[in-house]
């Protein structure tokens, strides 16, 4: 096999002869291998889900202390922030991450220098994973921005290697690593399909010109289709099919369960999985040349790291048979581990370009690593899977919206951590008595699975992000205040009706406009100077004893009857995904009926939205309220604003604020009725005694990241309402089905 080096894409791949490993494994372990293999595999694959996932730490941590020197947007340093972000997806460490949310930043968020060649956008690939995270939009703004461009202005041609501008297309196999994935992503982000057509059409070009259907292999480019390895079989080069093998998986991941391509992913996936098993090497690594191994003995980690990323993932999705391929990822693992130094270096990877038969056995690449890690991952999950039976919880979106973090709940009983089933990441939850918490972003009509295990079955579970918080506020005259990372609120308590500076008796309802995915409420409070933008947001609502955005009273047809502050308060849950309370209103008169109000409000990660259920009864001795009209309200500012209305919404977009922008404000109220009186816009329901009355009140803000335009809040507010009408279905495994109460559904 010939070794080329092409400076854009790596090379043949090859392996370390065992002969060599005599530098650089410790000499018991190298005994212990070549005396009996048989016990060292045993031994290794004795290793519990918490030694993987320390293996894991202390060769990323040895990465992390020596950084490659290749550029921080290359594929190799692409390639190992994919496995570290692997790693942070099991690790209870927050440092993996965070240094990739550094890396992030040190690139501006920006892709390669070369626009369409795939080693230059496989960085995308981390920078969608940290967005679907956090939803921070500067992290996908200039990969969206690329790929919008390379949609409009595509290069299209053949793939024949030999053609001028041919790397602008996906002409060799590790571009399927590279290219596909990343748009993929790009499109679990955003729901913007086109990024998953292109993938996808993509990927069968590519296939159709250099997988070979005999061998079920590709080709590395079209320049060996007609060469041959000394012993005349077809040169396929072994860490290059690993490319392909990891971008399946990494296409899997992300393909929703009904796409209609996906089967055919599947089909091709087990084919070449059935192939390279027969290929594996007695020592459990796979060599340089695929067919002719005789010719190319040596080990090599992260062609090795490659497969057994994708075999244990086949596995773990009951895609390949446990029984049959089992024992191969394991055999490969103990392989892997063995090549790991005291220090935590990753050794036996073969250098970009270099002679397969002849590298420094202490080679290592940052490339390698990331193979090894997100192996590690996988063989994480079997071991955790091994040792605990999980209930499996099947999150079915039946609508047409794209749902990005919808909050689904399901029975749990006890103590426990949520994987995803397609990722093996561990995803944020929140324990709610008996029940879970988590999020899911789910493409219209797909079904998702997660995992729920018992915390204790996993060495550590990843820190979870505050994005929900909710508190009494004594130390601001009583205030009750909470917040997602999009919106904050707050109500008014007993202390200020008193006070002498405000005399304020209001429930309307307050909103602090945010610019930031921080929880703040603490800090400005804290601060006390909360009504000037220091890059965060700022307070410049104005409430007084109108509704403000969201506040309720009862509807006589004629005039809203409102109460005055809360009296008193409970907390029900304070994140970090969701934030619960109470609110008690005291009587008050109604046109003549004396009405009381308790109020429970909830907001989840992710939303401008926050959830109303109203009770009313009336005072002991003042006998039955009946039916009631409740109308929710948005105050009405001087000035042209834009307000509009829709099946069960309603919303406004205030004028400027000076230099503070627009504020907006939403009411989804399903089957509501709208009015306009005394300064408000009301949405109005029928509230039955002692009866739920649930509604949700928002806000955004046009200096936010999320809304510059009017037209931005109101697709928004609308995609909330279809939200709201459309719940997704859980399933739980062993527990029949349910529909999640809509208000449990919707960010």
């Amino acid at each position: 096999m010939t070794s080329i080096h092409f400076p854009k894409q790596p090379l043949i791949a090859a392996a370390v002869c065992a002969a060599m490993l005599a530098g650089a494994m410790p000499g018991a372990a190298l005994a212990a291998t070549l005396a009996d293999p048989v016990s060292a595999s045993a031994a290794a694959r004795a290793l519990t889900p918490a030694a993987t996932l320390n293996l894991m730490q202390r060769v990323a941590d040895w990465q992390l202390a020596h950084p490659s020197t290749h550029p921080e947007d290359d594929w190799t340093q692409a390639v190992g922030d994919a496995g570290f972000m692997a790693l942070a997806g099991v690790s209870g460490e927050r440092r993996y991450r965070d240094a990739m949310a550094a890396m992030g930043e040190r690139n501006q968020w920006k892709l390669g220098p070369s626009m369409y060649h795939a080693d230059d956008y496989v960085v995308g690939q981390t920078y969608a994973e940290l967005y679907l995270l956090t939803r921070e939009p500067k992290m996908i703004a200039p990969m969206r921005a690329q790929f919008d461009y390379m949609l409009d202005h595509p290069r299209e041609g053949g793939l024949n290697f030999s053609i001028p501008g041919v790397q602008h297309r996906w002409s060799w196999c590790d571009a399927l690593f590279m290219g596909p994935p990343a748009w993929a992503r790009l499109y679990a982000a955003t729901g913007d399909e086109r990024y998953l057509n292109l993938a996808v059409e993509h990927w069968w070009r590519t296939s159709d010109y250099l997988y070979d259907k005999e061998e079920h292999l590709y080709y590395r480019d079209s320049r060996y289709f007609g060469q041959r390895e000394a012993n005349g079989k077809k040169v396929f080069w072994g860490r290059g099919n690993g490319w392909v093998m990891g971008g399946l998986v990494r296409m899997l991941q992300y393909l929703p369960a009904h796409h209609p391509s996906r089967e055919r992913f599947v089909r091709q996936f087990t084919e070449m999985a059935g192939k390279l098993l027969t290929l594996q090497q007695a020592d459990g690594t796979w060599r340089a040349s695929l067919l002719d191994p005789a010719s190319y003995p040596l080990l090599e980690t992260s062609g090795t790291g490659l497969y057994t990323y994708a075999l244990a993932f086949g596995v773990n999705q009951g895609l390949l048979d446990r029984a049959t391929y089992g024992p191969a990822v394991r055999k490969a693992w103990d392989a892997l581990v063995v090549n790991v130094n005291a220090d935590g270096k990753l050794t036996h990877v073969q250098p970009i370009g270099q002679d397969p038969k002849s590298f420094d056995p202490q080679s290592t690449e940052v490339y390698g690593v990331g193979a090894f890690l997100m192996a590690g991952s996988e063989l994480y999950r079997m071991q955790l899977l091994d040792a605990a039976q999980p209930q499996v919880v099947q999150v079915t979106n039946g609508s047409a919206l794209h749902r990005a973090d919808e909050s689904v709940e399901a029975d749990a009983g006890g103590d426990v951590a949520v994987m995803d089933a397609a990722t093996s990441r561990i995803v944020p939850s929140q324990g709610l008595g008996k029940r879970v918490l988590f999020q899911a972003t789910l493409a219209p009509g797909e079904t998702r699975r997660y995992l729920v295990l018992p915390r204790g079955a996993l060495p550590a579970v990843p820190p979870v992000d505050a994005k929900a918080h909710a508190r009494f506020v004594p130390e601001r005259l009583d205030d009750f205040a909470w917040e997602s990372d999009r919106t904050a609120h707050r109500v008014y308590g007993p202390a200020i009706a008193t006070d002498p500076k405000e005399m304020l008796t209001s429930s309307g309802v307050d909103v602090w406009s945010k610019r930031t995915r921080k929880l703040v409420l603490d800090n400005w409070y804290g601060s006390g100077d909360y009504h000037t933008d220091k890059g965060d947001g700022l307070d410049f609502y104005k409430v007084g004893k109108a509704r403000g955005c969201g506040g309720l009273g009862v509807f006589d047809g004629k005039q809203l009857y409102t109460s005055a502050n809360f009296t008193r308060y409970k907390v029900l849950a304070d994140g970090p995904l969701r934030a619960v309370f109470e609110l008690t209103y005291d009587g008050w008169d109604a046109a003549g009926r004396k009405v009381n109000e308790l109020r429970r409000v909830s907001i989840d990660a992710g939303s401008n939205f926050s959830r109303v259920e109203s009770r009313f009864g009336n005072p002991v001795g003042h006998g039955a309220i009946g039916t009631l009209d409740i109308g929710v309200g948005i105050v009405q500012r001087e000035g042209e604003g834009r307000y509009r209305q829709g099946a069960g919404w309603m919303s406004y977009w205030e004028p400027p604020h000076g230099g503070d922008g627009h504020a907006a404000c939403a009411v989804v109220l399903p089957d509501a009725r709208f009015v306009n009186n005394g300064g408000h816009y009301l949405a109005l329901g029928a509230a039955a005694q002692n009866q739920p009355f649930v509604y949700y009140m928002g806000a955004g803000w046009s200096k936010s990241p999320d809304f510059p335009t009017a037209e931005a809040w109101e697709r928004h507010v609308q995609d909330f309402a279809a939200r709201v009408a459309s719940p997704v279905k859980v399933t739980v495994q062993g527990a029949g089905q349910f529909v999640v109460f809509p208000a449990k559904t919707v960010k």
